[in-house]
């Protein structure tokens, strides 16, 4: 070859190391997965006290008779306020499976509606709660690259 050149050698250990830092941080998600279950939680815990489900959407108005008699119990109280439902949301990681619920029967009432009960969803992820899953699985990769991690 005529004129100027160079060479360049790349030592791939280093690279080889990185890339094993990855799958291994892809093989255990369970640190990834405990903080996208407090994220959701806080999400959740939020979501309710605003009377919306993850898509957004108000819940369904009391019906007035319920309304009256439950003012008279408690004045101003929101909707599903009465029970314990909220305080009984808990996550659980188990292998590379995150769940998060209630282990209230009543909770699927309220989440899908039965006998008169309208549907007041709850659980689910809104368009937020996908882009912070994402993020938080993003850092934790990059937590796995020397000098990528956040």
């Amino acid at each position: 070859m005529a004129g100027t050149r160079f060479k360049v050698e790349i030592d791939d250990a280093a690279v080889r190391r990185t890339l094993e830092r990855i799958v291994a941080a892809g093989e255990d998600l369970t640190p990834a997965l405990e903080d996208i279950g407090e994220a959701l939680l806080a999400s959740h815990f939020d979501r309710w006290r605003r009377e919306e489900a993850p898509d957004g959407t108000p819940w369904a108005p009391l019906s007035p008779k319920y309304a009256a008699r439950k003012a008279r119990k408690r004045p101003n109280a929101g909707i599903l306020v009465f029970d314990d439902l909220l305080r009984s949301l808990a996550w659980q990681v188990q292998g590379d499976e995150l769940e998060l619920g209630t282990g209230r029967v009543y909770g699927a009432t309220h989440q899908f509606g039965r006998g008169g009960i309208p549907a007041r969803p709850f659980l689910g992820l809104s368009g937020d709660d996908e882009a912070e899953v994402l993020e938080i699985l993003r850092r934790h990769l990059a937590d796995a690259i020397p000098g990528g991690g956040t």
